[in-house]
């Protein structure tokens, strides 16, 4: 999470996660060592941006640590009162009488005893016990002077609980804490509880649900405002660290007005062409071309790269270089993509090593870039060559980085018609990531990617349970408003359609007619698609009255938007006339009906739906 932070008159409280997870609250006074601004961190992935950034926030998470950066504070200096509470370590009861916990002074001491036995490496099992019993204690007898205290051993807890993957523990500690603290009592309450809020949000996001971490995140920053002010350069951090958040929530519209707050803190409180605005550029373009801006996130994109080589960063240069040729092969300006993927390979193979992910992630968008010009020879040997590289990846590789490349790769053995070759990188690339935590967005992406696959082979069966798993994961996460999500549902309704499991079929295109009409409107090409495929399975159900509305609706709004003219709407046309036909005779027909409506349509959405997977960044 981002670096805690203070108004400047007061002595900051610092949380400190040391690398076991565990988490530990201090005065900045105590320390004899110099502070330190804030190192800012790269918004997203080293790599070309996509749509599902939060990467680098939820290894942020994941460590328990800042991703602005943080000192270790020294717990334990030779005499003082943390060392005789280190070698009391030894003398303490195993089993405690509960009566103890009566004493006011014992919650402060299983406190230091808990740091001390974090800083001596006995393991985070005795720290827990005595953060716990730090906390027992400080409830019943601390008082009100003492919940900033009981804030800290809650946080102690919480962390541990977290480096041990226990993450529901985790939220019921932090919940506790950030209760016991009350901004309106001061500064040092008020960074207790931006603190508890961002370590909150940090653990929400490791267990995949990103709704709840959201809304912790934006409590965090509306404490952090009213403690800071809104115009202050901690409160852009924590402003892209929420960006990136809803970023990877798909919900760019509110992640693009947190950048550009950001981008103007730092313009008015950093120099030109700063670090730090270059990263807010960095994550500015991915919003943009998210959302289908490629011009705009072009312009962010070089004036990102300009701050990178005024300050020397050769390898985030050639990183954004990767980024500025996935926009102009967007742009269909391949001669220049082309060199600018070539720019960042040269760079990659000199500082990496020919065998890096990184080398194999630019083969991977050269051989996109050959295909769509038809060069399909070159465009399958790029895909050998780093699939050569992820085969044998150098230590330290990310699990990540592979499984996205072998998903771009599977995309385009797909576009190439080899839908098997597909799979089986699908599969490698869904066991690389099944188990990693804060990751589901990516495996949810993986299995409705392979649901494509098994529905274009005729495999329905398991088209729909890779579909219905990958849906669980998206509901499970709180991704269950974006436009992806919508069409996910609808391409399950499609495979159910052909299981003939009508009823199932209905009820998934009216949650995504629902969803699509929130997140598109009602005259996005993908929600059209959806009242088409919804009313032919009214159709098939004997509902031809809904049907009919439903059409008359699509068919309205498709000669607005197309024309009369348009092969879509004549294809509306010719089903509305057949409905009408047969409204007055017997509704008791066979599920062929269903077929001839549906064909059509499904070839339709299949295909839209493969090319909004690659936009919206489940491809990495």
């Amino acid at each position: 999470m981002p670096g805690l932070v203070a108004p400047p008159e007061a002595p900051p409280l610092r949380v400190d996660v040391p690398d076991d997870g565990a988490s530990q609250i201090r005065r900045t006074a105590d320390d004899p060592d110099p502070p330190r601004e804030p190192r800012v961190a790269s918004p997203g992935p080293k790599k070309t941006p996509s749509p599902t950034p939060g990467s680098s926030r939820v290894r942020s998470a994941e460590r328990g640590s800042s991703s602005a950066g943080k000192r270790r504070l020294s717990l334990e200096r030779p005499g003082s009162a943390a060392s005789a509470a280190g070698s009391a370590l030894r003398d303490l009861p195993a089993v405690m009488d509960e009566t103890a916990l009566d004493n006011p002074d014992l919650g402060p001491f299983l406190l230091k005893l808990a740091r001390g036995a974090i800083v001596s490496g006995e393991g985070p099992s005795k720290a827990l016990e005595y953060a716990i019993r730090a906390s027992q204690s400080l409830e019943r007898c601390g008082g009100e002077e003492r919940r900033l205290e009981l804030a800290m051993s809650l946080h102690v807890a919480a962390a541990i609980y977290s480096g041990l993957g226990r993450h529901e523990e985790a939220v019921a500690a932090l919940e506790r804490a950030v209760a016991a603290t009350d901004p309106a009592l001061g500064p040092d309450h008020a960074l207790a509880a931006f603190s508890g809020y961002m370590q909150l949000g940090d653990t929400h996001a490791v267990a995949g649900r990103m709704e709840q971490s959201i809304a912790c995140y934006t409590k965090g920053l509306e404490i952090q405002i009213e403690a800071l002010g809104d115009g202050d350069p901690r409160v852009a951090e924590t402003c892209r660290y929420l960006a990136e958040a809803h970023v990877q929530a798909m919900q760019f519209e509110e992640a693009e007005r947190l950048c550009r707050k950001t981008l103007e803190i730092h313009r008015e409180h950093s120099p030109p062409a700063s670090l730090e605005e270059a990263a807010d550029r960095r994550l500015m373009a991915l919003i943009c071309e998210a959302k289908g801006d490629h011009e705009s996130a072009l312009e962010h994109l070089v004036l990102a790269s300009m701050a990178l080589i005024a300050n020397g960063q050769d390898v985030d240069v050639a990183a954004v270089d990767v980024g500025i040729g996935d926009t102009y092969l967007a742009l269909a300006r391949f001669d220049e993509a082309v060199f600018s993927y070539q720019k960042a390979l040269t760079v990659f193979k000199s500082t990496k090593g020919d065998n890096h992910p990184s080398v194999a992630a630019v083969l991977v968008r050269l051989a996109d870039l050959y295909y769509k010009t038809g060069k399909i020879r070159e465009s399958k040997s790029y895909c050998e060559n780093a699939l050569r590289i992820y085969a044998k990846p150098v230590p330290g590789s990310s699990n990540e980085d592979i499984a996205g490349g072998m998903m771009e790769i599977a995309a385009i053995y797909e576009a190439m018609n080899e839908p098997d070759e597909a799979l089986k990188l699908l599969q490698k690339a869904l066991k690389l990531m099944e188990d990693a935590p804060g990751q589901w967005s990516t495996v949810a992406g993986i299995e409705a990617q392979m649901g494509v696959m098994y529905y274009m082979v005729g495999k329905y069966g398991e088209a729909r349970s890779s579909f219905e798993s990958a849906v669980a994961k998206l509901r499970a996460s709180g991704e269950r408003k974006s436009a992806f999500f919508g069409v996910l549902l609808n391409q399950m309704g499609l495979a159910c359609v052909q299981l003939f499991k009508i009823d199932e079929a209905a009820a998934l295109f009216e949650e995504a007619r629902a969803v699509l009409e929130q997140e598109c409107g009602t005259s996005h090409p993908d929600t059209l698609g959806v009242y088409s495929n919804l009313a032919a399975t009214y159709d098939a159900m004997g509902r031809v009255g809904e049907a009919i509305e439903i059409l008359e609706h699509v068919l309205k709004l498709r000669e607005e938007k197309l024309g009369t003219a348009n092969p879509d709407v004549d294809d509306e046309k010719k089903r509305l006339t057949e409905l009408l036909k047969e409204a007055g005779r017997s509704r008791n027909r066979k599920p062929k009906s269903l077929e001839n409506l549906l064909v059509t349509n499904s070839q339709r959405i299949r295909k839209e739906v493969t090319r909004r997977w690659s936009g919206l960044g489940f491809k990495s």
